[in-house]
């Protein structure tokens, strides 16, 4: 019996040191990487039409390519893979100095080279809480769903979750999943652990007789999976496969963003996130608790950086939600518990997908201007139900009268 539990703990331990071996080769290749921006003719040049950045028709797709490989050869690197930006212009080429030298060291001779618009590092987020937990009180009474849902449940929202896989098959999310897009790699779409989790608290069914409510249960989710995720690790995730994800849900008219992840600053996907807020998506992003500034995205400025209620210290502009052993859609096809700022930033976006149903008009900015915080064990979050009535002026659950007058919404 004792060899027995030995051998079982020995490949339990063998699996999870694949795991970070793999995770860490991943971060080890992108420190030699770099991203190499290059002008996107002006006929292929169509932010306000459909394309997403799918080569397709174009026809010029390997003219240019072939430039790219010039320009890569012409300083010892090799091109590894590319994809068209068209909402900003560009085209993204990812290089990689075979000799592994550092992205600091080819960023500083590329920038010197005038075909190339700009140049980065390739840079690598995370998800930001995979915990599973023991069984808790449901945090949805935090928020009166019940008293809420009467109002409003998100109809005809789409907000996209760019995370890890989404299980779109799963009891509680079949026929939420509008649209799927891999942009990690050539694989066959498949759910992952975290995407599943937001995807769940933000839009699970609601009146289904299983498993958990979501916060805004008709909304719909695309699911953009630029994030991977081994199993029992955090999603990673770098620079190009968000980028590509956040070019296709600005190019499909995605409302709501939601972003359970940080990392560094990156001008790519600041530039691709200022694009989606200027055409009035809504951008959320889940604070990293060690980082002092929140992390990025959740540290750009028109973003709502959102924290769990039990974060300590955080800067007046972040937002805090239930985010600690929340019920969720686990990636088996079950429910789990599970903690993190990833969990509130989702409790966010499914708030601001029952707000998109009710004052579609409304800016980010203003919702901010009308959010209710109150107590909740110690901790000054988000009032969603007192949020909603003060907005509308019909407050669906228990709110004082402060919350509803003379500050109620008129568009």
């Amino acid at each position: 019996m004792f060899a027995l539990v030995r051998g079982l703990l020995l490949a339990a331990l063998l699996a999870v040191s694949a795991t970070s071996a793999a995770v860490d080769g991943e971060d080890n290749r992108a420190a030699h990487q770099v991203l190499v921006m290059l002008h996107l003719p002006a006929p292929h040049y169509r932010p306000d039409s459909g394309y997403s950045g799918s080569y397709g028709d174009d026809g010029a797709h390997a003219a240019r390519r072939r430039i790219a490989e010039e320009l890569a050869k012409s300083h010892g690197l090799v091109l590894v893979t590319d994809w068209p930006m068209p909402v900003l212009g560009i085209d993204c080429y990812v290089m990689e100095d075979p000799a592994h030298g550092t992205a600091a060291h080819m960023v500083e001779v590329l920038s010197r080279d005038k075909r190339i618009e700009w140049v980065q590092p390739m840079s690598t987020y995370h998800s930001l809480g995979n915990d599973p937990l023991f069984p808790a009180q449901p945090s949805s009474t935090l928020w009166h769903l019940n008293d809420l849902h009467r109002i409003a449940t998100g109809r005809n929202v789409t907000v996209a979750v760019i995370d890890s896989g989404v299980q779109d098959d799963h009891p509680d999310l079949r026929g939420q999943v509008v649209l799927k897009e891999n942009f990690v790699d050539g694989m066959p779409y498949a759910g992952e652990q975290h995407g599943t989790a937001v995807a769940g608290i933000i839009a699970a069914i609601a009146g289904n007789g299983v498993g958990i409510e979501g916060i805004a249960p008709n909304a719909r989710v695309m699911a953009l999976r630029a994030c991977w995720q081994p199993a029992g690790s955090r999603a990673q995730c770098n620079s190009f496969t968000l980028g590509k994800a956040l070019n296709f849900a600005i190019a499909h008219d995605a409302r709501i963003i939601n972003l359970s992840l940080g990392g560094p600053p990156d001008r790519l996907l600041e530039r691709l996130l200022d694009v989606a807020m200027k055409k009035g998506a809504r951008i959320v992003a889940a604070v990293d608790p060690q980082n002092v500034d929140g992390g990025f995205p959740a540290s750009l400025s028109g973003v709502l950086a959102v924290a769990s209620l039990e974060s300590h210290g955080m800067a007046p502009r972040v937002l805090l939600a239930p985010g600690r052993e929340i019920p969720t859609t686990a990636v088996d096809g079950g429910w789990n518990f599970v903690s993190g700022t990833s969990y509130a930033a989702a409790h966010m976006s499914g708030m601001l997908a029952l707000l998109e149903e009710l004052r579609p008009a409304m800016s980010t900015a203003q919702i901010e201007q009308q959010l209710v915080k109150a107590d909740f064990d110690s901790a000054e979050g988000v009032d969603a139900c007192a949020t909603i009535g003060r907005i509308t002026g019909n407050c669906p659950c228990s709110c004082t009268a402060a919350h509803v007058s003379k500050t109620t919404y008129t568009p």
